[in-house]
């Protein structure tokens, strides 16, 4: 039987690539404030879903504790941020949530499956990539980016039951493949500047 991160792995289109590791590891400060960005943003998400789909009882149930977790990454990654005397100062966003944003349709049903589907991949990616980036991380780092695994992993299984959900009886299949797709050309084509969700900067 496979593990979550096994499943996670076999649902991306492709595996972080090694250059992307280097920078990470070379940019630890960075990483740590568009981390923290990143969980403001997860968090938000959630919380937009809630608005707008007031009819849907489970998302809501679903979003709102996916929202109280991510919020609860954000509290960890600033206080480590704190204790590591790394200031939070503002940088830009990546083109990965927008690029695949961008893909998105502009009405429901329709629109609501494919940003859960969005939602999906931006979770597995990120648990693939804390689990690509703990065992070269110092021990407190390596630590928490490990406990992070479980929760990214029922994050992204909960957006794609949503997503399967929301198209009742019609498949997602071919949306999931077109959005992996697009997720494979942002993750391994390189970026100018070092985030979270870049591709790799040369």
């Amino acid at each position: 039987m496979n593990t979550p991160l096994e499943k996670i792995q076999e649902f991306l289109p492709c595996q972080t690539p090694d250059k992307w590791l280097e920078n990470a590891l070379d940019n630890p400060a960075l990483m740590l404030i568009d981390h923290a960005n990143c969980e403001k943003k997860a968090a938000s998400t959630a919380l937009n879903l809630i608005y707008r789909y007031t009819d849907n009882f489970e998302l809501m149930n679903k979003m709102s504790k996916l929202a109280r977790e991510e919020m609860r990454h954000f509290e960890q990654v600033i206080g480590i941020m704190k204790r590591r005397n790394i200031g939070y100062q503002h940088v830009s966003a990546s083109r990965y949530a927008a690029g695949l944003r961008d893909l998105a349709r502009t009405d429901d049903p329709g629109k609501l499956i494919d940003v859960l589907i969005i939602g999906a991949f931006i979770e597995a990616r990120s648990c693939e990539r804390f689990a690509r980036l703990a065992p070269y991380l110092d021990a407190e780092l390596e630590q928490f980016y490990t406990s992070l695994l479980k929760s990214e992993g029922r994050h992204y299984q909960d957006y794609l039951g949503l997503a399967k959900k929301a198209a009742k009886n019609e498949s997602i299949d071919e949306r999931i493949i077109m959005f992996a797709e697009a997720e494979r050309q942002l993750i391994e084509q390189p970026d100018t500047e070092f985030r979270f969700h870049s591709g790799p900067v040369y």
